[in-house]
């Protein structure tokens, strides 16, 4: 099988599972404060990783020259979750998903004003069809126009400065450092708002809680490996299936049905995305 090809499945397989995660913080949500689905999602995620981290990086050193980088790229990236998880207890599962997938129409403006990368024409025309398409899914104007869908769009921003942040961190941090220290990081931040926020799951919730860190670590494994065995512009696409894959567990298990401005505006959307990520 060619390289990319079975990058791009391995990709495809990753936004099934993922679409998988989304589902099982919804449901968890519908009964547990979404402080406490973040913290369990990044409990469960440290006392898998950690170990490994040990096992299999026993020479690692945690010195570090870039504390305040770990700092930005992890607050970003605990910042979009919470984001993420409260988009997908108040709003449908597919738009939810869409608003998350925003980053690359982000990148590149955040590219722009911290790298000071310059940005070509065609990403420019990518941006702004991407922001026409999500004015479709948001609806301006209209009572669907709902906060949770900006939050959701700053969670997309938020992701998209935490990817800009790794990038700038592995110019010169081995990948296991910056793991260690998110995930670390990530988990203590996550335990503050259990002072006020916690409730204690019954068992099906807690199942889902377990569910959701474990298949979020088997997707971020699946997607690593895609990859590294073809370039962004040809595999990152595929991510885009996550949308669909979540707009079909929506329709299952919750009966939620897309209208045609936003089916139209997932599409836009997802193509923008494409262009973004081919042009780069």
């Amino acid at each position: 099988m060619d390289r990319p090809v079975a990058g791009g499945l391995w990709v495809l397989l990753s936004a099934l599972l993922f679409a998988g995660v989304g589902a099982l913080v919804k449901a968890a949500s519908a009964e547990l404060p979404s402080e406490v689905v973040v913290f369990f999602r990044n409990a469960v995620a440290m006392a898998f990783l950690l170990p490994w981290l040990m096992l299999r990086e026993r020479g690692l050193s945690l010195r570090t020259s870039c504390l305040h980088l770990h700092l930005l790229r992890s607050a970003a990236g605990l910042g979009a979750m919470y984001c993420f998880f409260w988009t997908l207890k108040t709003m449908r599962l597919a738009e939810a998903t869409l608003l998350c997938y925003t980053q690359p129409i982000f990148i590149p403006l955040i590219e722009r004003l911290w790298l000071r990368e310059p940005v070509p024409r065609a990403t420019v025309a990518a941006v702004l069809l991407g922001f026409g398409g999500i004015a479709f899914v948001l609806k301006p104007g209209s009572g669907l126009f709902q906060p949770a869908g900006l939050v959701g769009l700053a969670g997309g921003a938020l992701v998209a400065l935490a990817m800009v942040g790794i990038r700038r961190m592995t110019e010169t941090e081995p990948v296991p450092r910056v793991v260690f220290y998110f995930t670390t990081f990530s988990t203590l931040v996550s335990a503050v708002p259990l002072a006020w926020a916690w409730e204690t799951p019954g068992g099906t919730a807690l199942a889902a809680l377990v569910g959701i860190g474990g298949l979020a670590i088997i997707a971020q494994m699946c997607l690593t490996r895609g990859y590294s065995l073809a370039p962004a512009g040809q595999v990152g696409p595929f991510n885009y299936a996550n949308v669909l894959f979540a707009a079909l567990l929506g329709w299952v298990f919750w009966g939620e049905r897309l209208d045609l401005l936003t089916a139209v505006g997932a599409a836009i959307t997802c193509a923008a995305g494409v262009i973004a990520l081919r042009r780069r």
